[in-house]
C-alpha cells in the first residue's frame, strides 16, 4: 500500500498509508525532531476518525478514501451524502502537525476524533504497557506530559467536547515484520474529541510539542504560499511540480545552516547522500542559498580531508567512514559554481578543497591514500556499497573501486580548472594525467575493482562515463552504457548486480539477511540519473536522443506512479519483476537525480555559467 509524507524542514514529519493506517513503527502523525534534524520521536501515532450520521456511527478506517495531492495530501470520504475532506500539513520549523477537516453536509453530524499517542524514539517500539501520560484539559486543549521525556504534547480542537478514556491500543506493523524488525507497539488512546457540525464547515485539529503556535488557518495559508513560492523560484514547467515539492522534504535546518535528510523515514543526514542529491534538490530548483549552506555546513565538519558519512540520529555522533563523499564534495562545489559563479564562496571553501586532495594524496583514515600507481586505495566497506553484517562486508570492494578512481580523476581536473581560473598554483593537472594514464593501462576490461581485477558486473562503471571529466575514450563509454542497458537497466533504476551472477538476489526480502541483497541485485533509482546523464552526453545532447531517453528511461517510471503521485521516489526496488518498492518510501538522491537528469539532461536546461567553466577546461 502506498504511503504519504509531510515534513517540517527540521527533520520531523507526518506519514501514514493512503488509507491512513500504520504499517511501520516509523509511521505517525507527529514525529518530532528533538535535536533538529535528528533525534526523532513519535508522539502522535494516529488519529482515529469516526462520524455519527442519523444516529449511526461510521469508522472512517472502514472506508477507502479518495487520495489526492494538491500541495498537501488530501483524503476524501463520502458517507451517506456527507463529504469529509481531510488535509495534513506541518508548519515549517515547528514540531506541529495540523489536520484540516472540511465537512460538506446539510444535516447534523458529529465528528469523533481519537488521538492515539506514544512517546518513543522512532527506532524503538513500546513493548510494555508502562507508559504514563499526565493529562490536563482546558477548553478544547488537552495537555499530555509523558513521564519518559520533558516534552509536553498538546492536542487542540476548538469548540469541542473532550472525554478522557486512557485505553491501550496495540499496533502490529506489517512492514517491520517483513523486514524482520520489531513490529508490535503499544500506544495509548487518551480520549475522544466530539465536534458537532450542522452545516458546511471547516476546522483544525492541532498536535504540537511547541510552546506557541499560530492560528491554524493562518498557518495553512502561509504553508500553501511557501510551496507556491518554491515552484515560482524553480521556474520549471508544471509537470515538474511534484518532484520540486518532494525535493523540499529533504532540505532541513542544522544549527544555523542547512543539511539534507537522506531518506524518510529512518535516515538522518548523510554526507554522501546529501552531496549526490545537491544539484537536484537545490541547483535545478534555483535554491542557491540552500546549496551554499549545505556545502558550507558539511565543509565545516571535514577532518583530515574526509566529509562526514553520517550524523547519528540518537546523539548526532559523527562517523567519517566514506571514501567517496569528499570527492563528491569537490564536484558539487563545481556544480554550484556553474549555476552561480560565486567566486567569493570559492575563495572561502578553497582551503577545504585543498585539504581533501592532500588527504587523499598523502593518506588519511580508513586506509585511504594514493598508491604508487596514482590510484586511490581504501579499506573495505568505504564506497556507497557499504553494508556490514557483524564483521562481514557483503560488498567489500577494496582496495581500488572503479568509481573512486573516476571521482578522483574528476576532482583533480576540477581543481586544475579552478586553480588556473583563480590564478592559484596548479599541481593538479600533471597529477590528473598520471591518474588517467595509469587507469587506462589497467582498465582493459569492465572491472568493478581495479587492483583485484574484479569482473563482477555492477553499475559503478557508469561513473566513468557520467562525470563531467572522464578519462576513458568514447568507444569504452559506448561499451559501458550498452552493457548496463543490457544487463542492469530496469524502469526504476539500475540493478546493483547482474542477474546472471550466482550471488544475485532478485528480491530484497527472502530467506536471507536483507542487507545481503541491498547491493547484490536490488535496484537503485538514483543511478538512473547518472545513466541518463552519460547517455545524453555520449550522444552530444542530440534532440532525438534526449526524447528517446525520456520515453524509454523516465516515462515508464512516471506512468507507474500515476496521477495521484506526490513526487516521492522509493530508495530501492526488487531486482526482478514485479520490481516491488522497498526501503525508504522517499529517498533524497532518488528524487534529486531523477529531477536533475530530467531538467539538465533531457530538457537540457543548462546552468547559466556552464560555458564559462567549460571554456576554461578546453583551454587547458
Amino acid at each position: 500500500m502506498r504511503e504519504w509524507l509531510v515534513t517540517n524542514g527540521i527533520g520531523g514529519y507526518a506519514s501514514l498509508t493512503y488509507k491512513n493506517t500504520n504499517t511501520r513503527k516509523f509511521h505517525g502523525l507527529l514525529v518530532a525532531s528533538l535535536d533538529p534534524p535528528v533525534n526523532r520521536w513519535v508522539f502522535v501515532s494516529n488519529v482515529c476518525d469516526k462520524v455519527e450520521i442519523d444516529n449511526q456511527i461510521y469508522n472512517l478506517k472502514d472506508f477507502k478514501p479518495t487520495f489526492s495531492f494538491d500541495y498537501f495530501p488530501n483524503f476524501l470520504y463520502e458517507i451517506n451524502d456527507v463529504k469529509i475532506k481531510k488535509t495534513v500539513f506541518m508548519p515549517k520549523g515547528k514540531n506541529t502537525t495540523i489536520l484540516k477537516y472540511k465537512i460538506i453536509c446539510n444535516k447534523l453530524v458529529t465528528l469523533i476524533h481519537s488521538p492515539i499517542v506514544n512517546s518513543r524514539h522512532f527506532y524503538d517500539v513500546t513493548t510494555q504497557r508502562y507508559l504514563t501520560f499526565y493529562q490536563d484539559i482546558d477548553d478544547g486543549c488537552v495537555y499530555l506530559r509523558p513521564r519518559n521525556t520533558d516534552k509536553n504534547l498538546k492536542i487542540i480542537l476548538k469548540d469541542s467536547i473532550y472525554k478522557q478514556t486512557n485505553i491501550w491500543e496495540t499496533f502490529y506493523y506489517k512492514k517491520d515484520k517483513e523486514r524482520n524488525e520489531s513490529w508490535i507497539d503499544n500506544n495509548v488512546r487518551t480520549g475522544d474529541f466530539y465536534k458537532q457540525i450542522k452545516k458546511n464547515s471547516q476546522y483544525f485539529l492541532v498536535s504540537t510539542i511547541e510552546d506557541e503556535f499560530k492560528e491554524p488557518s493562518k498557518s495553512f495559508s502561509e504553508e500553501l504560499e511557501k510551496k507556491k513560492q518554491l515552484l515560482l523560484q524553480a521556474n520549471l514547467p508544471d509537470n515538474y511540480e511534484k518532484l520540486v515539492l518532494s525535493a523540499d522534504n529533504f532540505i532541513v535546518k542544522r544549527g544555523n545552516g542547512k543539511s539534507v535528510i537522506a531518506g524518510y523515514h529512518w535516515f538522518s543526514d548523510w554526507g554522501r547522500d546529501a552531496l549526490v542529491s545537491l544539484p537536484g534538490l537545490t541547483l535545478v530548483t534555483k535554491r542557491f542559498d540552500d546549496a551554499k549552506k549545505i556545502l558550507a555546513g558539511f565543509g565545516k565538519y571535514i577532518r583530515k580531508g574526509l566529509v562526514p558519512n553520517v550524523f547519528g540520529d540518537r546523539d548526532s555522533q559523527i562517523f567519517y567512514n566514506t571514501v567517496d563523499a569528499s570527492l563528491w564534495f569537490i564536484d558539487r562545489v563545481y556544480q554550484y559554481l556553474k549555476y552561480t559563479d560565486d567566486q567569493e564562496f570559492l575563495n572561502f571553501i578553497w582551503p577545504v578543497l585543498e585539504s581533501i586532495i592532500i588527504g587523499y594524496r598523502d593518506g588519511t583514515d580508513f586506509g585511504i591514500f594514493m598508491d604508487q600507481d596514482y590510484l586511490i586505495c581504501h579499506d573495505p566497506g568505504m564506497t556507497w556499497m557499504d553494508v556490514k553484517i557483524d564483521n562481514f562486508y557483503s560488498t567489500p570492494r577494496s582496495y581500488k573501486a572503479v568509481e573512486i578512481q573516476a571521482l578522483w580523476y574528476n576532482s583533480l581536473k576540477i581543481m586544475s580548472m579552478l586553480s588556473d581560473f583563480t590564478g592559484k598554483k596548479n599541481p593538479y593537472y600533471d597529477l590528473s594525467e598520471e591518474v588517467k594514464n595509469s587507469f587506462n593501462k589497467q582498465f582493459d576490461q569492465l572491472y568493478d575493482v581495479i587492483d583485484t581485477r574484479d569482473l563482477t558486473l555492477r553499475p559503478n562503471i557508469v561513473f566513468l562515463a557520467s562525470l563531467d571529466c572522464t578519462m576513458i575514450n568514447k568507444n569504452l563509454q559506448i561499451k559501458i552504457l550498452s552493457t548496463i542497458l543490457d544487463k542492469l537497466f530496469t524502469i526504476f533504476g539500475l540493478r546493483t548486480l547482474s542477474s546472471d551472477n550466482p550471488n544475485y538476489k532478485g528480491s530484497y526480502l527472502g530467506d536471507y539477511n536483507k542487507d545481503n541483497a541491498y547491493h547484490n541485485g536490488t535496484v537503485w533509482p538514483w543511478l538512473l540519473g547518472q545513466f541518463i546523464k552519460a547517455f545524453v552526453k555520449l550522444h552530444n545532447a542530440n534532440t532525438y536522443k534526449r526524447k528517446y531517453a525520456y520515453q524509454h528511461f523516465l516515462k515508464p517510471m512516471f506512468d507507474v506512479y500515476g496521477d495521484t503521485w506526490d513526487g516521492s521516489i522509493h530508495e530501492i526496488y526488487d531486482g526482478s519483476p514485479i520490481y516491488a518498492p522497498r526501503g525508504c518510501i522517499s529517498q533524497a538522491w532518488s528524487v534529486a537525480e531523477i529531477l536533475r537528469c530530467w531538467v539538465e539532461d533531457i530538457e537540457y536546461l543548462r546552468p547559466d555559467f556552464e560555458k564559462k567553466y567549460m571554456l576554461h577546461e578546453i583551454s587547458i
